[in-house]
């Protein structure tokens, strides 16, 4: 556990996110206590602050020369710049796949917990070698974006005082 609340955690059985793991794939996953739809949770997720913002523009920086791009491709349905691939009362899944990687995060609601799961399935030594690099900042950013969302209430529901474990 984590002073903000955020724990890190199995990814609940019920996530589809599962269906994607391979052997080699990277998956983690955070929890906070809270009780709000998975869309709300993935509007706070991704709305990022200034200093994630900074690290944000400095990896597409760093990255577009090697045919990364940041803000994902076009796509009617979003959250932040990630297009969303489905969405139940549940659960939330969104990202894309490129010529270096595939991923997806899943935010999943379930009995007053919001749990932020990452699957990345690299494709090549440049995929590898990219999610080495960012790993460390991506940790920082999914905790960081787990205890905002354990902060705020939704609609006036009643907040979850249970712990993530």
């Amino acid at each position: 556990m984590f002073e903000n609340g955020v724990a890190a955690t199995d990814l609940p059985a019920q996530s589809t996110l599962h269906k994607r793991v391979s052997p080699g794939d990277f998956l983690d996953c955070y929890c906070v206590a809270a009780n709000m739809p998975p869309r709300r949770a993935a509007e706070i997720i991704t709305s990022f602050p200034a200093w994630a913002r900074v690290l944000v523009c400095l990896r597409n920086m760093l990255t577009a020369p090697f045919g990364l791009s940041g803000d994902g491709p076009p796509a009617e349905d979003k959250v932040g710049a990630f297009p969303v691939e489905s969405e139940t009362q549940e659960e939330l899944i969104a990202g894309f796949n490129d010529r270096h990687l595939n991923f997806r995060v899943s935010v999943l609601s379930t009995q007053g917990r919001v749990y932020l799961a990452t699957w990345v399935h690299p494709h090549n030594l440049g995929g590898r070698l990219y999610l080495r690099t960012i790993l460390p900042f991506h940790i920082l950013i999914a905790r960081d974006a787990l205890a905002r969302v354990g902060k705020e209430p939704f609609d006036g529901l009643a907040y979850s005082s249970s712990r993530c474990s």
